[in-house]
């Protein structure tokens, strides 16, 4: 949950460097001075160490995103009808 609150936290100042650092109009020491401010975030504020959890076991493998559960948990709330819109394919 931590990550999650720095990634947030950071990501409206991290989108305006990054914006800075790619922008080719914009001379080179201006690029490379917002390139370091990037390089200077801590490495729980970085999107990509967020990683997606069952919302009721906390389970990190086979995640559904659409839902936020795991395959398991996916599958008893689907079987017992607490998933509005899914249930079980029959033909």
């Amino acid at each position: 949950m931590a990550a999650r609150h720095a990634v947030y936290s950071n990501e409206l100042l991290r989108q305006a460097y990054k914006y800075i650092a790619r922008n080719t109009t914009l001379p080179a020491r201006t690029r490379h001075m917002a390139q370091l401010e990037l390089n200077s975030f801590p490495n729980r504020a970085r999107p990509t160490v967020v990683k997606e959890r069952c919302t009721d076991t906390g389970r990190g493998r086979g995640i559904l995103t659409d839902f936020g559960l795991c395959r398991y948990q996916f599958r008893q709330k689907a079987l017992a009808g607490q998933i509005p819109g899914v249930e079980k394919a029959s033909w």
